[in-house]
């Protein structure tokens, strides 16, 4: 007689996987990160991709300047491919705090998670999200169409920049590999650069910061777990999906790319990884900026949006956008 199902994999409760395969989510997460009530910002929720459920949350200044149009901000959260949602408090108050800061219009996606989905779901969802985009901008074109915050009379289309947190910072990295140099393949909607904080690449050889120290809320095990559940079934985290240099992955030299920014914090485990990214991309000749916060862990920006250093790292992203902005 089989033994019962029991725990393999437990990522705090709050996702567990069965031996027989089964998955578990909690619905009562007990987050304590109080939601930031910002009156300055509006946002709303909407279907982007009824094949799969999706949603996006979709944030706007309350008091847009009348003398310009808006930017666009895509935010792809983090979680390892595995876990997050744009409804958690640490992503809406991120989002919040970029409409805010960045006088922009925010869209933070939802994305299909693992091990239920494995990669290349999340990037293919991304890539659905920056479409939904697209077909407002061309519904936009006569005013009676398309939805009324996604307006070619207040946002920017040509304008559009592409953030994401650690697995949303893959995620971006994927994206600018896949739409390539002046993103052609959704016009009007028109891509000006990537921001990557923490983008969480991953490899069979192990970096000198993956090999610690731990930081308080990451450590290596925690890394693993998140490439064993996300990861085509019997794939290395030598996969393109995870490395971006891995033998099989695509030759960067020969792709033409946007300009990016990364952003890490000096204690991270995914430190040498993005480090590395940063130099290899200058290297070809791409245009691309780095930077890194002395001392700092994993979601510096993401878990404390309104933070000091939080600030310092809005100021360097607006400068980014500015820079490469027409």
């Amino acid at each position: 007689m089989g033994s019962l199902p029991h725990v393999i994999e437990d990522f705090m409760g709050v996702l567990q996987v069965l031996s027989d395969g089964t998955v578990l989510r909690s619905k009562t997460i007990n987050f304590n990160i109080p939601i930031i009530n910002d009156d300055s910002v509006l946002f709303k929720d909407i279907l982007f991709d009824k094949t799969y459920n999706l949603h996006l949350r979709i944030y706007k200044p309350t008091s847009p300047p009348s003398s310009r149009k808006l930017p666009i901000i895509f935010f792809f959260h983090g979680g390892g491919f595995c876990l997050g949602s744009r409804a958690w408090p640490n992503c809406h108050n991120c989002c919040l705090r970029l409409a805010s800061g960045l006088n922009a219009v925010v869209f933070s996606p939802d994305y299909r998670l693992a091990p239920e989905h494995r990669l290349p779901a999340a990037i293919d969802d991304a890539e659905t999200a920056l479409k939904w985009v697209q077909t407002q901008a061309l519904l936009s074109e006569d005013e009676s169409e398309g939805d009324a915050w996604v307006n070619a009379r207040g946002v920017d289309f040509d304008q559009v920049f592409v953030l994401g947190d650690s697995s949303g910072g893959n995620i971006a990295h994927h994206l600018a590999v896949r739409l390539g140099a002046e993103s052609t393949g959704i016009r009007p909607v028109r891509v000006r650069g990537y921001i990557l904080m923490a983008p969480f690449f991953g490899g069979v050889v192990r970096t000198k910061s993956e090999e610690g120290p731990s930081e308080a809320l990451l450590n290596l095990e925690i890394l693993d777990r998140f490439w064993r559940l996300s990861m085509p079934v019997g794939e290395t985290r030598d996969h393109p999906l995870a490395n971006p240099f891995g033998e099989l992955s695509p030759r960067l030299e020969e792709i033409r790319l946007d300009p990016v920014f990364v952003i890490v914090g000096g204690a991270e485990l995914l430190k040498d990884r993005a480090k590395d990214y940063a130099e290899r991309l200058r290297e070809m000749g791409k245009k691309i900026d780095y930077l890194e916060f002395e001392g700092r862990e994993h979601g510096f920006f993401t878990d404390d949006p309104y933070s000091q250093i939080a600030n310092q790292t809005l100021h360097h992203i607006k400068t980014f956008i500015l820079a490469n902005s027409t």
